[in-house]
């Protein structure tokens, strides 16, 4: 039995989807982002988030660029924009918002407004909806469209996470999507071991901008113990091999997580923060930079709609 539950914690007004049955539970906050605040599931005789999060609200709204854009929606750019500068249809485009150095980052809704349209809870599952209607506020983005995110859990500690894009302008806009959230087994994450298919890593310059290289990579196509390995970087996931495209294994506390992205996300970030106490695992409908590159950018004509949609799921070893 599902059930779902609004609370209010440490500030933040929380939506919980909750598995009666297993304890498992997912908690978003719609107003921050719609971001998972957690993933918690039963391990050990407890209860383990595997979500690094924030510690209420004004942690979110104080940091969330400092501490990485934890649990964000990349949206309607992913990772870096060039000088935050594009050209389309022969308009050129400067981004208003934030900077990281010389470029623009993570896109423009990692800390919008999102309003939940609907919810729904049976024996098999729970979903919300939710949604935000950006109506060109960054002078750099001018369109219109709406931004709808279902989380749907289900049986098994299973999430799915899809998102609906309508361009509602009058014309065709550029449009790339992804996620940017951290995983954590409470433990550093170079004890842990990670398997992702992948055959191709994207060249960066300097300042993490692909080069329209792709680069042979095979490190990790089997489980292999990260250790002090460092991650920035954007690889190609290889679908023609068996899901899930991801693996990240604690085999000392016998639990995992494993990532089922569909095709709409043929991209794969992978970022290793400085403490090394998560991994910011990132599903990816295009490449950084896509709207100068346009290496998986999606063009939407008025009223067109796309989804994005992909899967994660912690199973237990023991």
């Amino acid at each position: 039995m599902f059930i779902i539950t609004a609370i209010t914690e440490k500030d933040f007004d929380k939506i919980i989807l909750e598995d009666k049955i297993s304890g498992t539970a997912l908690s978003i906050t719609p107003a921050c982002g719609a971001i998972i605040q957690a993933f918690s599931v039963p391990h050990n005789g407890g209860i383990l988030n595997v979500i690094e999060n924030y510690q209420d609200k004004d942690d979110f709204k104080k940091n969330v660029e400092a501490k990485g854009f934890r649990g964000t929606k990349l949206s309607p750019f992913v990772c870096r924009l060039k000088k935050g500068e594009y050209i389309f249809a022969a308009e050129e485009y400067k981004i208003k918002k934030f900077y990281l150095d010389k470029n623009a980052i993570h896109g423009l809704l990692y800390n919008a407004v999102f309003v939940i349209s609907h919810q729904s809870a049976t024996h098999e599952s729970a979903t919300v909806t939710m949604k935000h209607e950006y109506r060109g506020e960054d002078t750099g983005y001018p369109f219109h469209y709406d931004c709808i995110i279902s989380y749907q859990l289900k049986k098994g500690n299973e999430v799915v996470v899809t998102t609906e894009i309508i361009n509602r302008d009058k014309g065709t806009i550029p449009m790339a999507d992804g996620w940017h959230p951290y995983f954590t087994f409470s433990n550093n994450i170079n004890d842990l071991q990670l398997e992702f298919q992948s055959l191709e890593m994207l060249e960066f310059d300097g300042e993490l901008i692909p080069t329209g290289k792709l680069i042979p990579y095979q490190e990790f196509t089997v489980l292999k113990k990260i250790n002090n390995v460092f991650f920035d970087n954007c690889f190609t996931l290889n679908f023609a091999t068996c899901q899930p495209m991801l693996v990240l294994r604690d085999s000392k506390n016998k639990i995992q997580l494993e990532v089922y992205p569909d095709t709409t996300y043929p991209y794969l970030q992978l970022y290793t923060p400085q403490h090394r106490k998560s991994i910011a695992i990132e599903n990816l409908s295009a490449a950084p930079d896509a709207f100068n590159n346009g290496i998986g950018l999606k063009t939407l004509t008025a009223g067109e709609h796309s989804f994005f949609k992909t899967t994660y799921k912690i199973s237990s070893l023991a």
